[in-house]
């Protein structure tokens, strides 16, 4: 048989549950009202405004060129906004590579932009210009900056260029530090034919395909040569495989040729001055 309760009873406990449910729905109003009032003030305040738009990883512009771009400034309001617009904005430039945008704290906007490397240099119209990693010539620079790349020299093929561009962002920094000058130097056998000459003295010739692969090696190319008692500069060739010659015998030929050319000049002045006696 099932037991009944009085509902006298159950009164108590009915009151203890309402009013449990009234505290809460009271504290629930209470801390909606301060968050409400907590955010009103923080919008009306200067804490709610931007006071600094730090700029981080700028090398080929100054970093207030980026803080233009952004349309950000002091005083505006840190959530007036959008962070995809402002990184939209500066991804157009073609020199930049990433942007990311962030609040920092309350009153900080935070701009890391990550560059496309430079990666050597051109001269066009008689002007030096950095050229970038992706192919891109960057003609924002000044030409007076100090040379601190390679220098390139009769590449007209854009394809080409943009190929060795790749090629050298492949090679350590070390071995990329001591390139001086890269020149174009294509033959009908070999199209993608360079020669690089280093800062070190050597001439290195090479082709444009396999460059990184074989010129990272170039340390233990130089280490090879020398420590094998030659203490004459001279060629490193890395076309094909990899052989050393120096200066004094490439260009033994070209010495004797230079020795009988000079010997047959002497030889026709005298005949010269001998027809002009006689004619005396």
């Amino acid at each position: 048989m099932d037991k009944i309760i009085d509902i006298e009873e159950r009164i108590p406990t009915l009151r203890e549950k309402r009013r449990k449910r009234t505290n809460f729905k009271f504290i629930f109003l209470i801390i909606l009202f301060l968050v409400t009032l907590f955010l009103l003030l923080y919008f009306q305040s200067p804490y709610s405004e931007i006071k600094k738009v730090e700029v981080i990883g700028a090398e080929l512009v100054d970093a207030d060129f980026y803080r233009e771009q952004s349309t950000l400034q002091t005083g505006d309001s840190m959530w007036g906004f959008k962070v995809t617009d402002v990184k939209d904005q500066l991804s157009k430039e073609h020199w930049v590579k990433d942007v990311t945008v962030k609040r920092k704290w309350l009153t900080t906007v935070r701009i890391e932009v990550k560059e496309w490397q430079k990666v050597a240099y051109i001269s066009l119209e008689n002007e030096l210009y950095p050229m970038l990693e992706n192919g891109d010539v960057f003609k924002e620079a000044s030409s007076i900056e100090p040379i601190d790349a390679p220098l390139f020299l009769e590449f007209k093929d854009e394809k080409l260029r943009k190929r060795l561009l790749e090629e050298l962002a492949k090679l350590d920094s070390t071995v990329l530090s001591l390139i001086s000058q890269i020149n174009s130097t294509p033959t009908s056998a070999d199209p993608f034919a360079v020669t690089l000459f280093m800062n070190d003295g050597y001439e290195v010739r090479a082709e444009v395909t396999t460059l990184a692969e074989k010129l990272n090696y170039y340390p233990s190319i130089v280490a090879q040569i020398e420590s094998a008692g030659s203490s004459e500069k001279g060629i490193i060739d890395i076309e094909v495989g990899s052989y050393y010659k120096s200066f004094k015998d490439e260009y033994a030929e070209f010495d004797l040729n230079t020795d009988e050319l000079e010997e047959a000049v002497t030889e026709e002045q005298e005949v010269m001055d001998d027809e002009e006696t006689t004619s005396n």
